[in-house]
């Protein structure tokens, strides 16, 4: 092990699963994960296609020789290299139905994990994934992105430490409009993957955005859910899972929630937005303006927060997530790269046999992915019995 005064003496080396020709995600994660100069792609298994795999290489800039023709190939021929040239973590950038086979496989060659939402295909291989990672003692992040943004950080300090008093509503919503029509039948492949039952898994845009929008809630306010009811509805002729849904959440504290996706609403982009009330104040966030956030209170003028590392508003974590001087836009790559950031952290505690928090991290983690792919199971289920409520506090969700 390379360590000067306690510390890995080396970049991270990173792994890709997916990411190839025509991916969107794949790029986004390798750009985040290098941005601050604390981890190098060296490796991929890009394709499920050998030839496509090694086509896909030279754009990361990767020697042919690690761009490999499975992800079983890389993990078994990157587990026998030395010592700081192996890869230290694998990026799963695949459609759902690859998650949990490829994040089992990297565990049990010890690699730390950094997994695409929804965690896995259903709650069962959610479940039996937790119990791989916990006995692994691996590092295992999933990318709720959003909550990187350095005022969704700074909300959910200003939450936890009481200044909207107790939480009585969370409003959380997301609203696209790019499958207003059957893109999936041109064969483009971001649509096609994600209205099939046999990749997506039993929701759409539930799973793909819903619960985004679900886990920013629970993120920013630490709310425990006690149950959910669900409609959810196919607006668009012959299509095969949900393309809008609304569902609303009881809290263990009394608080309501909704939750609010949509993928065929006109002109809209990637608007996640949240809104919370409390007892001695409400705020708004919205992922389209990222940098500003309000607060309002009765009888007090609004307070427009914008993100200011160096203004004696920002608390703690907002200021931890910033990179750059008020006035330059911080934004989409950043917020995923907080992600990486925090939980390279823990990665390197692990590589020096430190101990480090498994549960309460600041970056998302298996336990909330498994509640994420429970919130899909009991939405669709709710939907199907005409929104009946049903239980929504799993045993692994975490305040």
């Amino acid at each position: 092990m390379e360590t000067t005064n306690g510390a890995l003496n080396r970049k991270l080396k990173m792994g890709l699963v997916g990411g190839g020709q025509g991916s969107f995600i794949g790029r986004v994660h390798v750009t985040a994960a290098v941005l601050d100069n604390r981890a190098a792609m060296v490796a991929g298994a890009f394709s499920s296609d050998p030839a496509r795999s090694k086509a896909s290489a030279p754009s990361y800039d990767v020697c042919l020789d690690r761009a490999y023709a499975s992800y079983t190939e890389m993990f078994e021929k990157e587990s026998v290299l030395p010592d700081g040239q192996r890869v230290d973590f694998v990026s799963i950038t695949t459609p759902n139905h690859v998650h949990f086979p490829a994040a089992k496989a990297a565990l049990e060659r010890g690699f730390n994990v950094v997994c695409d939402k929804p965690l896995t295909f259903n709650l069962a291989e959610a479940e039996d994934l937790l119990k791989v990672v916990e006995q692994s003692g691996a590092v295992f992040a999933v990318s709720h992105n959003y909550t990187g943004y350095p005022l969704v950080r700074q909300a959910r300090e200003m939450i936890l430490g009481g200044e909207l008093g107790e939480i009585q509503a969370i409003r959380s919503n997301y609203i696209q409009g790019w499958l207003r029509t059957r893109l999936e039948s041109s064969d483009q492949k971001q649509a096609a993957w994600r209205t099939d039952p046999t990749k997506s898994g039993a929701a759409g845009c539930f799973g793909d955005i819903g619960t985004h929008a679900y886990n920013l809630g629970r993120y920013m306010t630490g709310l425990l859910p006690l149950e959910v009811s669900c409609h959810l509805k196919v607006f668009e002729p012959g299509r095969a899972l949900d393309d809008y849904g609304h569902a609303v959440v009881r809290y263990e504290n009394g608080a309501l929630g909704s939750v609010t996706a949509s993928q065929i609403s006109h002109g809209r982009e990637n608007d996640l937005f949240i809104e919370v009330d409390g007892t001695k104040g409400a705020l708004s966030w919205r992922q389209e303006e990222p940098n500003v956030l309000m607060v309002r209170c009765n009888g007090k003028p609004h307070q427009l927060y914008t993100r200011d590392p160096n203004a004696p508003f920002m608390n703690s974590m907002g200021k931890a997530a910033c990179r750059l001087p008020s006035g330059h836009p911080e934004a989409f790559f950043e917020a995923f790269a907080n992600v990486y950031r925090f939980a390279y952290d823990d990665m390197i505690k692990r590589a020096l046999n430190q101990s480090f928090e498994r549960r309460d991290t600041v970056y998302p983690n298996i336990y909330d992915g498994v509640e994420g792919m429970y919130f899909i199971q009991q939405c669709v289920a709710s939907s199907k019995l005409n929104g009946q409520w049903l239980a929504l506090k799993h045993p692994a969700a975490r305040r």
